[in-house]
This record gives C-alpha cells, structure tokens and sequence, in this order.
C-alpha cells in the first residue's frame, strides 16, 4: 500500500477528483503514517510549501477513520491574521468530507462563541490566549467541550517556542490533558531550524517523536542591498520600482510603517498598511488587498512573515533588516511561489546600523546557515502566571496537586522551585493557602480581577491601548504615552493616514479623531532589539571579507561599505579591535548583545564606567573585559530588571535572580582590550 492509500477512501477521492492534485508533496506523504499511528510530529517544509495540507489531510483521514466526534482537534497559530486566513483554507478542506471548522479569538464576536458553543466544530482555529480564556471561564462546560479533543496542530510552532509565549502554550496543552482519558497527539508545524529534534522533543516531552521532511536553507534567490540613508528616500525607491506588481514591505515598526505607508500615498502609490494595532475592519481591509489586488504596496511589520497567503505576491522589500536569519528566511519565502520564478529581497536601509545587519543576516544566509531555536531559560513568570489560572479554573484544590501539574507543565524546573513559588505567592497575598488547600487569594483579585481575569490570559505584557475612533469608525489603538503634554494641535499618522485628536476620553479609553490633510506623526514607543552573537559574527565577515557572491550590493551599498571598512580597518586574523575615542577605549568584539552586556557589567562592578551595544565596549582604557565569573544583581537592582517582566511579583527573588540572569547574561572566557 503506497502512503497516498493509507488515506481514508473519501480524501483520496477528493484529493484526486474535487482539488484536482495529480499527488501529494514528499513531505505530505512522509506525515501520513506517523500522523496516522498517533505519533507526535514536527512537521518541516519552506515557506508556502504545504505544511497546513501536510498537517490536515491525515488528521481528517484519522479523524473519519476513528470517528471522532464533537471538537476532536485544535488548531492553534500565534497571530490572528493566519487564523482568518486558514479559516477558508480549512474549511474548504474539512467540507469535503462533512467536517466542520470554526475559529475563535478576540476578534470573534459573542454571538459567534455562543453558537461555537452550542454547535461544536470538528476542528476550532484558536489561540493559545483563547483556550486559556475558556479554561477558566464559568460558561464553558470544560470536561464535555474539552472531553473529545484528539490531535493539536501547532502552527509556526519556531515563532512560538523562541519566547515565553512557548511556555505558556506547551502549559495549556498539558492542562487540557486533565480533561482527557488519553494524551493530546502533538503535530508542530516550522519552516527552517537548525534543530529540530530538540524543538520537538521540548513541545512533546513524553511520547513517541518523528521529525517529517526538510527545510534546508536554499540560496537560490535575488538578494540586494541598496543604503538609501532615509525612510523618505525607501518611499521614493519604492514608488519608482516594479510598477505594476503587488510588493510587500516589511517595517519592523509600527511606527516605521505608517511613515512610510503615509509618504508611499502621498506618491499616488495605492498603498495598504498592516500591524497589529490597527482595529479589526483595517486588518481585515488589508487582509483582502493580499489576495485581490495586484498593482500595490503592502506595508506591514513582522506579523505578516507568518504564513498568511498574500496571494500572486512579486517582490518582497525590507526597510532596514530584520535581527535573525529566520525572519529574513520567512519574509523572503513570502516570494517565488509562481512556477519559473526567483525569491527575491531588496533591503533598502535607512541608517549604518541598520547596514550593518543586513550585511551579517544575509552573510549567514549565503552560508545557509539559520538560527536555533530555544525557548527562554527559566521560565519562573510562567509558573507564576499557570498557578493563578490553574487555580481559577479548579477552584479551591490541594497544594500538592498544584505542584505536580507543575511538574507535568514544566519538567526542566526543579520541583523545590515550585514550593517555593507557593510560599511566596502566599506569603503576597496572590495565594490563600489553608490546611494544604490553596485558592486565589485577595492580591490577585485586586491586579488581575478586572475584565475577567483579563490581564491574566497571556504571557506578554501590552500597552493599555486607547481605542481610537472617527464617528461611529474604529479606527485602530494608540499608546497612551504619546498623548500626554500640551500641545495645541496634536497630528498623528495612524492606518496610513493623519488625524487630528479632538478630544480625549481616559475614563472610557477613547480617543477622538477627525481626518487631516498632512503632518501627522506615527507615534509608538518601542524597544531595542538584541543581536546574537552569530549575526554579529556575520557583521565582522562581511567588514573584513565583503559580501557573498549570492548577495547583491548597489553602488550606494559599495560606497556604504568601502567607508565601513576603511574606518574600522579590521585586521583578519584579529579577534578585537581597540581604539581610544577621547578618553575611552571603544573595543569591537562583535560578541553580541547578551555577551557584550555581560562584560559591561563585570567590569562595572569593579567600578568602572562601561557602555555596550551588540558589537563594541566602551570602557576607560586598558580595562580588562571578563565575563568569567557569575554576575550577581542586587535587590534594587533586580527590581530594576524585572519591570519589564510579566508576573515578576509572582516569583521568589531567587528564583527571579535566575531568571534575569539566564535571559541577560552569558559566561565566557576573558578578553582584554589592551592594544
């Protein structure tokens, strides 16, 4: 029997007859024994080359063999733009053989969910958020809507696991066991890592495990360079090439991309904008534009490299560059999808930082080389957050069941850790703990407690955005902190166009806007990026050896990067160079963010006055750079540190101690900046 017949006789059928395909791709046929056999897969393939179908079509063929009935598999993605955009996919697929699809997320009305509820689909498109909303809500029947589930479909499984996020989804899924009388199949989905043994052996601890296909780095694809010195400058380029073609461009701000859809309008360029403060009707507007137009610029930040379906889509364009070789490898794979055609990207950059990057993300590429991809080490916050929910969702319960589903969560932890987790968020108030029985205690009713535990859903901390509204039309969020001052007149840039602020509602969240001609500033606060230190080895190669055959440079790139070279002067064989810069000694390591933090902080424990940035030191001269030893934070210090972090006041100090300096800082052997 050849893999295609294992399926069920009724997709074979429609595979065939109703979708028209003569077969099926190697890796579609690689995931039907395993899928079939129950086993935990990550499924691998490039960009756009089939893993939703890879996934699906032995899931449904398992689902009629077995006869699943009610909600039998989940389908959770990181973003809900890819939700809406596999919803019809899906659907058409399931159809076929008399299934159904819903999807649920924040976005779904309630009528929706209510019907969702009473009409249970065979497969529901979610969020890990959403499932974590229905788990500790009083109107979902949990055992009888959770009861049935079979199989999970993890999508962009890389995009999840590289940040707390993970954590918390792998922790749901576990917690849904309890509801089960056996374990949940686990079936991820990746486009290219360099270790994917490991990242499936982290999403299904327990059970048997089979890596399904291949997503090997190719470098067969046409990739410039051209520095353009301006965000004004990129609009001018891009409106002047590939005239007539759907391009996409990639911002990696919010910011960034209502500036430059604003100027790209402004240059009769019919332009759509994407990310994710924009109200829902905008997305779904820009949504369409993907899959219908043909002679436009889409302008998005990084939630648009997942793998939503742009349709026919003729040019990828990043505006400075993306911090890590996947995301380079996923906006790109956005292209060369049409028969005869090449993968393609033009960097336009703004800034010689943003040069620079290019030069070492596509120096790494030509090398076929791509990122790992690990979760964070310590995920402390995590467990913070998953006692809270756990504990909501069962209600007044033992501690000692509390700690064992810990275990079961989060079995890279010691167990010790967890009690002492408990003592603390007792000892906070956010636990009430009686006679070995635990409950939610009053700290956490005052913090969370709004909009129904809320704030407790995810594992990311958002701006409390105001909603910002035109008439009866929701127009998209904004921060709150742009909007404190005096102006008289405040513009701001927001869906691609300007609005005047009339008027400004704390109380309800509302901030009220009129359309304006011109000079609207898009106005968001972000964050600073950290580079690894590969990449910025990749910087150092490309200083000292010039760009890769399989990159392409303008002549404003060459210029760019013949001036780079003749100010360094970077020798070959040299791992450092030092110079002094008035009375500091500036060392260029090209280590990295993390590892440059690390010997700016030993050293600025000795007293000395240190800065960083990814690739360089600056330090009073002779200073001796040595990461060699464990960092240590104080008290003050580590409150310091833990602002940013999500449920920080959940976690014992020692325990946060780990968690900072797992995440910031790296041991290493000495370097010494004395030349």
């Amino acid at each position: 029997m050849t893999e295609f017949e294992q399926l069920h006789p009724s997709l074979q059928y429609h595979v065939v007859n109703t979708l028209g395909w003569s077969t099926l791709r190697p890796t579609q046929l690689a995931a039907i024994a395993p899928i079939h056999a129950g086993v935990h897969c990550l499924l691998l393939a490039p960009t756009a080359g089939g893993k939703t179908e890879a996934a699906a079509i032995p899931i449904l063929s398992r689902m009629l063999k077995e006869s699943w009935s009610a909600t039998s598999v989940l389908y959770i993605c990181p973003i809900k733009a890819l939700l809406n955009n596999l919803e019809h996919r899906l659907t058409h697929y399931a159809g076929l053989v008399g299934r159904t699809v819903e999807v649920w997320h924040g976005d779904v009305s309630q009528s929706r969910k209510k019907k969702v509820l009473k009409e249970a689909p065979d497969i529901l498109l979610t969020t890990p958020e959403s499932i974590e909303a229905m788990l500790i809500s009083v109107r979902v029947d949990r055992p009888t809507w959770f009861g049935n589930l079979r199989a999970v479909v993890v999508d962009e499984l890389h995009a999840f696991a590289a940040d707390d996020r993970g954590w918390h989804m792998r922790s749901v899924l576990q917690r849904l066991e309890h509801y089960l009388p056996q374990p949940l199949q686990r079936i991820g989905l990746s486009a290219t890592v360099s270790n994917p043994q490991e990242l499936l052996e982290w999403f299904a601890p327990i059970g048997v495990r089979q890596v399904v296909g291949s997503a090997s780095v190719s470098i067969e694809a046409d990739v410039t360079i051209d520095h353009v010195g301006n965000l004004e400058n990129a609009a001018t380029v891009i409106s002047r090439l590939h005239r007539g073609e759907k391009r996409l461009v990639f911002c990696d701000s919010r910011s960034s991309a209502e500036q430059l859809s604003s100027m790209l309008r402004a240059k009769d360029v019919r332009t759509f904008v994407s990310h994710a403060s924009l109200s829902a009707s905008e997305r779904r507007q820009a949504e369409a534009a993907f899959a219908e137009e043909k002679d436009c610029v889409i302008v998005a930040t990084s939630t648009l490299e997942l793998g939503i379906d742009v349709g026919d889509l003729d040019r990828v364009i990043q505006i400075d560059s993306p911090s890590t070789v996947s995301s380079f490898l996923q906006r790109m794979g956005r292209t060369g999808r049409r028969t005869g055609s090449l993968r393609n990207c033009l960097f336009l950059t703004t800034n010689q930082d943003a040069f620079l990057l290019a030069l070492g993300v596509t120096h790494l590429w030509s090398q076929a080389w791509v990122e790992a991809t690990r979760p964070p080490d310590e995920p402390w916050p995590i467990v913070g957050q998953q006692v809270l929910v756990a504990t909501l969702e069962r209600g007044e319960w033992p501690a000692s069941e509390l700690v064992s589903l810990l275990a079961c969560c989060f079995p890279e932890l010691p167990v010790e850790g967890f009690k002492s987790m408990l003592d603390h968020m007792v000892q906070q108030g956010y636990l009430d703990m009686d006679e070995g029985l635990v409950r939610v205690g009053p700290e956490t009713e005052l913090e969370f407690g709004r909009g129904h535990y809320r704030d407790l859903l995810a594992s990311f901390s958002g701006t409390q955005l105001l909603t910002a509204r035109c008439g009866s039309a929701e127009v998209g969020y904004i921060d709150p902190t742009v909007l404190i001052g005096d102006e008289p007149q405040r513009l701001l840039l927001l869906a691609g166009r300007s609005w005047l602020v009339k008027e400004i509602e704390w109380g309800k969240k509302i901030v009220w806007l009129e359309p304006a001609k011109e000079g609207g500033k898009a106005r968001w606060m972000g964050s600073a990026r950290s580079l690894s230190r590969e990449v910025c080895q990749g910087i150092r190669a490309a200083l000292v050896g010039g760009v890769p055959t399989a990159v392409h440079l303008s002549q404003r790139g060459k210029i760019e990067l013949a001036a780079l070279q003749e100010e360094l002067a970077l020798s070959p064989d040299a791992r450092l160079m030092s110079r002094a810069e008035g009375s500091v000694m500036r060392t260029w390591t090209f280590e990295g963010t993390k590892q440059n933090r690390t010997y700016a902080r030993v050293a600025a424990n000795g007293g000395k006055s240190v800065r960083f940035d990814a690739l360089s030191v600056q330090a009073p001269a002779a200073v001796l750079l040595d990461s060699d030893s464990n960092v240590q934070i104080n008290g003050e210090e580590l409150k310091v540190f833990a602002e940013g972090i999500k449920f920080a006041a959940c976690v014992a100090s020692d325990l946060m101690h780990k968690t900072i300096v797992s995440r910031m800082f790296v041991r290493c052997t000495n370097l010494s900046s004395e030349s």
